[in-house]
């Protein structure tokens, strides 16, 4: 047995476990430091609104199939109908309309979270 067959997995879960750690373990020294400072606890939970994270990411995960979609739709006309390089076509368009989908579906989120 190759010993980067072992070598590799345990590293990739030696580093995923140490990133965890480090969050989990700053954020409990954070909110600690605040305690012992006489910080309400209320500002823990600011960013948090009930019920409201599913509708983000139901929302920008459409927008963003719209517009892979999209991008994948208008590569294939412009692949039938012109002499563009398809090879350049397709990733252009996909990715472009991906980006212009994910930044529709943030304008959309901003305003389904105003009302």
């Amino acid at each position: 047995m190759d010993a980067g067959a072992i070598i590799i997995p345990i590293t990739l879960f030696a580093a995923i476990f140490g990133v965890f750690y480090l969050y989990i373990s700053s954020r409990n020294k954070e909110r600690l430091a605040l305690i012992e400072k006489g910080a309400d606890a209320s500002i823990f939970n600011l960013g948090k609104r009930s019920g409201s994270s599913w509708k983000v990411i139901v929302i920008n995960l459409a927008f963003l199939l719209m517009g892979i979609g999209l991008g994948v739709f208008i590569a294939n006309i412009l692949d039938t109908y012109s002499n563009l390089d398809d090879d350049a076509v397709y990733p252009a368009l996909i990715f472009l309309m991906a980006g212009l989908g994910l930044y529709v579906g943030f304008t959309q989120t901003r305003k389904a979270l105003e009302d």
